[in-house]
């Protein structure tokens, strides 16, 4: 059956603007070496396993986005996340048996700190005599930790890890990461906990230098960046089994717009989170159902995030083994 005019008129609109935006975006410096490394990382981890099967991989975004009003940047529009969520959740994922792609904000919250201090360069170390440093004793423990399940993670492939800082930078990049993804069909998975900008200034637009401060009044022209999340779903990997996230303030409006974005991008979940809440507890919401997950209180260390992947793994590999009897 053909699509109503509307339809496709709104697949063009949607089209052109995607094209707008890379056509538009500075091309990444990198670029060929983050497609040497994520091939080598999915084809490692694509390799048969014990159970005759390659291991799920799953891409975590995490961290905020900037929106450059330079091209020469010194400001730009922030989009403000610290990227715990999708830190903690990536170690959660290892530990269900994923492979995982870390796409992170530079800066942003790494996998296995959480036990560390906010500044842990100035707060794990000491000095002791003859101007030697180790490692504070309050903290012994905690840093040797970390070390090791970070060390361990990356040097049995299981973890690779992106910087990005910029929105152009973020959508190149998950594009990127879409097309050897997509190759490995439905043991692959989105989870896409980054906060994207909703607004930026085409490359082509900005000024070149800094903006200077003799005006009262900024005049700058923002245009919407273009839902990607449609073009994930529909083009650059439609097999792969993906999770976006809903973060509102008002708990009255929450799931009804976690029940709108499901429809609208063809997601397979949304996370609600509330912001007073999201580290006690997140809705999950699908096309059948709204789970509540919460952490486990009798548990100081414990994280919402474990009760979330958990779920999560339980339901990606009910959709590979629907995959399966589909084909």
């Amino acid at each position: 059956m053909d699509a109503p005019n509307g339809s496709q008129d709104t697949e063009q609109t949607l089209d052109s603007q995607v094209k707008a935006f890379f056509d538009s975006a500075p091309p990444l410096q990198n670029r060929n070496d983050i497609i040497q490394k994520l091939n080598h990382f999915i084809q490692l981890n694509s390799l048969s396993s014990e159970n005759g099967i390659g291991k799920r991989i799953v891409c975590v975004t995490s961290g905020g986005t900037t929106a450059p009003l330079e091209q020469r940047c010194v400001r730009y529009v922030d989009n403000f996340s610290s990227g715990h969520r999708g830190a903690t959740s990536t170690e959660y994922f290892l530990k269900a048996g994923y492979a995982v792609i870390f796409l992170y904000r530079r800066g942003s919250f790494q996998p296995f700190c959480r036990s560390l201090p906010d500044d842990p360069l100035l707060d794990c170390f000491e000095a002791t005599e003859g101007l030697n440093i180790q490692v504070g004793e309050a903290y012994s423990k905690a840093v040797k930790t970390a070390i090791v399940d970070h060390h361990a993670a990356v040097n049995s492939g299981l973890l690779l890890k992106l910087p990005f800082s910029t929105i152009f930078e973020y959508l190149q990049m998950l594009q990127i990461i879409s097309k050897p993804m997509k190759d490995i069909g439905p043991r692959a998975m989105f989870f896409l906990a980054a906060a994207v900008s909703d607004f930026y200034v085409p490359w082509k637009d900005m000024v070149e230098h800094k903006i200077q401060s003799g005006s009262h009044i900024l005049d700058v022209k923002l245009v919407q960046v273009p839902k990607m999340l449609s073009v994930l779903r529909k083009d650059w990997a439609p097999v792969a089994f993906c999770i976006s996230f809903k973060l509102e303030t008002d708990s009255n409006i929450l799931i009804k717009k976690a029940r709108g974005a499901l429809e609208k991008y063809n997601m397979h979940a949304v996370v609600a989170n509330e912001l007073s809440t999201r580290k006690e507890q997140v809705v999950v919401v699908t096309i059948d159902d709204k789970i509540t997950v919460q952490r486990d209180k009798s548990k100081a260390d414990d994280d919402v995030e474990n009760p979330l992947i958990k779920l999560l793994s339980q339901r990606h590999s009910a959709y590979i083994e629907d995959s399966k009897r589909m084909r």
